[in-house]
């Protein structure tokens, strides 16, 4: 079954401010999401809600059969983005492909949410409000990405390692992390840049 829920609390300018969101971890079974704000203004995300106060926040569908994924149908979102960031758009494109395969309600294992897989801890950061907006998911994660590709001099496998792994781990090893995963990863996103590029 999915686990559990976490809180994350944000702490801004003196007060607290509503954080975010859980962690569901994946199962076969459908699950639907269920959010409460509490009188602090606080978030909660659960799965399995324990008041009436939590109201339906995502409602899970079934898989279609023979259905796979999309991956012309948020290019507009995206090219939108591409153009405010100054980013290539098949490069967005890339990175929503290996975060999510396109899938705008997608939850890691660690809460990453979303089509560019947002933790809930940088929401705020990111001016997202709701992860699971794909508009709001893209701006949001172009915006991070610009920024570590800027960080990083514009090396983009090290600004691409930084979004798998997090920029402190790319400083510390002042280059792509010996980590399986984002050796991967970058791999796996710049061969998709290299296709959407193509066209």
């Amino acid at each position: 079954m999915i686990e559990a829920l976490r809180t994350y609390l944000h702490r801004r300018h003196g007060g607290w401010v509503a954080g975010c969101l859980l962690v569901l971890l994946a199962s076969p079974a459908l699950a639907d999401i269920y959010m409460y704000i509490d009188s602090q203004g606080v978030m909660h995300f659960t799965n399995a809600p324990t008041s009436s106060d939590y109201k339906i926040y995502i409602k899970e569908r079934p898989k279609r059969r023979g259905g796979g994924m999309d991956a012309n149908r948020f290019d507009r979102y995206i090219d939108e983005a591409a153009g405010l960031h100054g980013l290539d758009s098949p490069l967005i494109k890339a990175v929503i492909r290996a975060e999510s395969a396109f899938n705008p309600k997608a939850v890691s294992k660690k809460g990453a949410m979303g089509l560019m897989q947002i933790m809930p801890e940088n929401l705020e950061a990111f001016k997202v409000q709701d992860p699971f907006d794909p508009w709001q998911n893209i701006m949001g994660g172009a915006r991070y990405l610009k920024a570590l590709i800027k960080r990083f001099d514009g090396q983009l496998p090290l600004a691409l390692a930084a979004y798998n792994a997090g920029p402190g781990v790319v400083d510390l090893y002042r280059g792509i992390p010996p980590i399986p995963e984002t050796e991967e990863y970058v791999k796996r996103v710049m061969k998709y840049f290299y296709l959407y590029k193509k066209g």
